[in-house]
């Protein structure tokens, strides 16, 4: 296997070769504010499907979106209810992952805390799906080095922003019939998702978790 490419988040070229390398179909990491990433262009159907492929992630489980600010999730034609917007306006940039109705669909969008990827979605205008740099089973990496190790010639580029943070994934919340619901526990926890959620909340509502 070839190793890939791997340059500092610190080279100024650093951002256009990962969008280059993106709008060409190809695989890019790179580090976000919980782990290493995987990304590919959302709306090119070859690139998902290598991202699906290099991960050796079953299909029917669903990729989270990354996007560059709340109006790119709602120019995609996601809708966000009031509770949604709350989440959304507090945590975002951050380490929260929402469920959000899109078309016919239910998609996980994240605003990531990060420069680097924040950097690419903003020269790309468009959206990624960005899963975990790591094969399905196998510990998230948590640097350059891992993720060649890892993935290796799959991906046309890695952009090393040095060791990420031993920090928990995102928390990923879909707000049902009033509610969040935690679907996977992660960074953000209940009680931050509830108090930003209801303020002064009627005690008998809070959040609920949804165990897969």
């Amino acid at each position: 296997m070839s190793t890939p490419r791997i340059v500092s988040a610190d080279d100024p070229a650093a951002v256009d070769d990962a969008a280059r390398a993106l709008l060409s179909g190809e695989l890019v990491a790179f580090p976000t504010e919980t782990v290493y990433g995987l990304a590919a262009l959302r709306d090119n159907p070859g690139a998902v499907d290598r991202l699906y492929r290099t991960k050796q992630r079953p299909r029917e489980k669903p990729l989270a979106v990354f996007a560059a600010d709340v109006a790119s999730i709602q120019a995609a034609g996601a809708g966000l209810n009031r509770i949604e917007r709350r989440l959304a306006q507090h945590f975002w940039p951050g380490p929260l992952t929402l469920v959000l109705s899109c078309g016919v669909e239910m998609v996980g969008f994240r605003v990531p805390d990060h420069p680097v990827p924040l950097a690419v979605l903003k020269r790309l205008g468009r959206l990624l799906y960005v899963t975990s740099a790591n094969r399905s089973g196998q510990p998230p990496c948590r640097s350059a080095a891992e993720v060649a190790v890892q993935l290796g010639g799959a991906l046309a580029l890695i952009i090393d922003g040095g060791n990420c943070a031993d920090s928990p994934p995102s928390t990923v919340v879909s707000v049902r019939g009033g509610q969040p619901v935690i679907i996977r526990s992660g960074a953000i926890t209940p009680s931050a998702i509830n108090e930003v959620a209801f303020g002064d909340r009627d005690p008998g509502r809070g959040v609920g978790t949804h165990n897969k």
